[in-house]
């Protein structure tokens, strides 16, 4: 398997979550190349789900950047006006080339209104999984790049088998870096990563999950 990447996506950038780039790896590749060829979507329409902080909305933004509709957040709309936006792409997606992106934050998506539920399940599933070792080291150094964290070398083979393996989890320990780094003043070697390891996961994070 090849390690994982930065790519550089067209979208501005806006404070602490404008992030620029967006590190490809095995949790979302197969849902990047996906995007890429909308044109073979059953029904012209994909939902993507995954976890918290995964980034769906940026490759939301992304997709939208290619021509895609995106409807970010689809599971908390109401469902007729969701269903609305999936009959426009059926009536115009052919011929206009449109395609439709749902994202949902909850996994299963659970749908109420039958008929939104029958069109749905034909169309294509796109689901962000867990990061593995290699894009969970990816994801270490991009977070500490958007923060202009300097960590000390060997930082990731240190932490990512300490650490839990969820995109949320990896942020926040590269967060709390930062903030004790900041706070002792010090560079963030590895006094720091061990402190701000205990900070999230308690005492026992000295043995390896």
């Amino acid at each position: 398997m090849s390690n994982p990447v930065q790519t550089a996506l067209p979208l501005a950038s806006s404070g602490a979550d404008g992030a620029r780039r967006i590190v490809i790896g095995n949790a979302n590749s197969a849902v990047l190349d996906a995007i890429q060829t909308s044109q073979n979507w059953p029904f012209h329409t994909a939902i993507l789900t995954g976890p918290r902080r995964s980034g769906k909305s940026l490759i939301g933004r992304w997709a939208a950047a290619e021509g895609i509709e995106v409807v970010d957040g689809a599971d908390g709309l109401d469902e007729d006006a969701v269903f609305h936006s999936w009959n426009a792409v059926q009536e115009g997606g052919s011929r206009a080339g449109r395609a439709l992106l749902l994202i949902a934050d909850a996994t299963p998506w659970d749908i109420a209104l039958p008929d939104l539920k029958s069109r749905l399940g034909g169309s294509l599933q796109l689901s962000i999984d867990d990061p593995d070792d290699a894009m969970a080291a990816s994801l270490i150094e991009a977070h500490a790049e958007a923060r202009a964290l300097s960590l000390a070398e060997g930082a990731a083979d240190y932490l990512v088998p300490r650490t839990r393996r969820s995109f949320a989890s990896l942020e926040a320990l590269v967060a709390a870096i930062d903030r004790i780094s900041l706070e002792r003043q010090a560079p963030a070697t590895m006094s720091v990563w061990r402190a701000a390891l205990e900070a999230l996961q308690g005492p026992e994070q000295q043995k390896l999950l």
